[in-house]
């Protein structure tokens, strides 16, 4: 008899829980008393659980539903390092931090939150995001990977040192070895490795060195170059930069010297690092060359000068703007009028497909001219370029003028710098005050 009451009250419980998912708003999704919407995909309730000021190691993304269909804000895929969060109070009623509190070590869950009250009150944002108002929710999926005590994480992270330290010399010379480098090290432990032999004197304390280096981890992963970013860094000797090695360095070049760097931990960054990009005790690899040098005076009115010219470029560009576009209107018997913010939108092709809208993903293909025909940027024979239209991740004529196509359509969109960069230059290829042209395939709306 008791065997089968057992039975029954099993089948209750089943169908209770089963109704109670059916009425959810959102279907398979539980709700807490405080609002909370969630769904587990592996419940660990035997493992250990997280509580207030631990330590969530989690990979973790968020997104929301725009027409049913995903509009990723966050993924944690998108940075290698670990995505650790304090668990923290909660800052109101059935916020992220409550949610947090339900798990334990393991468990994998997507959970559903009101998208202002996360922005406004648990992430402090001034503003919504453009994507997000009132009425939108927001989903979490979370893997809980570790949940640790703050003296848990430091005895783990002072043990991953210890580690680095006593795997430092060795691969070291592993590196020495497979690159045929005989070169001994100076007294403070650099290795300097002349490829180019430069001229004239070395710097003294408080000349401007202008240099490009590149700067890898000893297994080659390249992790900042200036001839990627901007040209050469100018540098002051005997002010800090970057780190002991790199200093000891320049100061013994001359003016186009070219050397390469084997900088050990004990002369760049040491025990601590250098945030996510550099571990403790990593030996860094530099390839350097000096540009130039001059003294201090002669650089501040170098630059001083160069400032002014730039100043009365962009002032000439800018008186001149209007006029050069209208030449532009003129010489390529464009008819078209603008709307009312300046935009010029010339339909090249009418599309057929979904319409682009604010909230979208859109995927295009583009050129980019100045009004001279320079081109300054293309994705033709490249990756077509993806983004959420409203999200402020384009300048906006191109907010604008996208929302206005529909998928297979191409489209002019002629932009003056007042919805481009306006006073900003962007590196060589644009001018400050600079009427951009553009024409764009609209690939895929989402």
């Amino acid at each position: 008899m008791k065997k089968r009451i057992l039975i029954s009250l099993s089948a209750v419980i089943a169908i209770s829980i089963a109704f109670i998912a059916c009425n959810s708003k959102y279907s398979g999704f539980s709700k807490t008393d405080s609002g909370i919407y969630y769904k587990y995909y592996i419940e660990n309730k035997d493992s250990l659980k997280a509580v207030e000021g631990n330590l969530m190691t989690l990979k973790i993304r968020w997104r929301v539903k725009v027409k049913e269909k995903d509009s990723v804000l966050f993924d944690s895929k998108s940075n290698p390092a670990a995505f650790i969060i304090p668990l923290g109070k909660p800052t109101y009623k059935g916020d992220l931090y409550e949610a947090l509190a339900m798990l334990h070590k393991g468990d994998s869950v997507t959970f559903i939150i009101k998208a202002d009250s996360f922005f406004l009150k648990t992430a402090h944002y001034p503003e919504l995001p453009k994507v997000i108002d009132s009425t939108t929710m927001l989903y979490f999926d979370i893997k809980v990977v570790k949940i640790q005590t703050t003296e848990q994480k430091e005895k783990e992270r002072v043990a991953e040192a210890a580690k680095q330290k006593q795997a430092e010399p060795e691969k070291l010379n592993k590196y020495l070895a497979t690159n045929n480098i005989t070169t001994k090290p100076l007294a403070s432990g650099l290795y300097f490795v002349e490829s180019q032999a430069g001229s004239g004197n070395v710097p003294k304390t408080g000349d401007m060195v202008k240099i490009n280096f590149t700067v890898s981890l000893i297994d080659g992963k390249e992790l900042f170059s200036t001839l990627k970013n901007g040209g050469p860094m100018p540098v002051e000797i005997g002010k800090p930069f970057e780190n002991k090695g790199f200093e000891e360095a320049v100061a013994m070049m001359k003016k186009g010297e070219k050397a390469k760097l084997i900088v050990p931990s004990s002369l760049a960054f040491g025990e601590q690092g250098r945030g996510q990009m550099v571990a403790p005790f990593t030996t860094l690899l530099y390839d350097v060359e000096i540009v130039d040098i001059t003294s201090k005076a002669t650089y501040d009115k170098e630059k001083a000068q160069a400032q002014k010219t730039q100043e009365q470029s962009a002032s000439k560009a800018k008186s001149e703007e209007s006029v050069l576009l209208q030449k532009y209107i003129k010489d390529n018997n464009i008819t078209a009028k603008p709307l009312a913010n300046g935009l010029y939108y010339i339909e090249i092709k009418k599309g057929t497909g979904a319409k682009a809208a604010k909230g979208k993903s859109v995927s295009v293909n583009y050129t980019g001219r100045l009004l001279n025909g320079n081109v300054f940027d293309s994705s033709i024979g490249k990756k077509p370029l993806d983004f959420v239209l409203g999200q402020g991740r384009v300048i906006p004529g191109w907010e604008e003028g996208v929302a206005l196509m529909s998928v297979g359509g191409k489209a002019k969109l002629i932009i003056p710098s007042s919805l481009a960069y306006g006073a900003q230059a962007m590196g060589d290829k644009i001018p400050a005050f600079s009427t951009l042209v553009f024409e764009v395939d609209l690939l895929s709306v989402k």
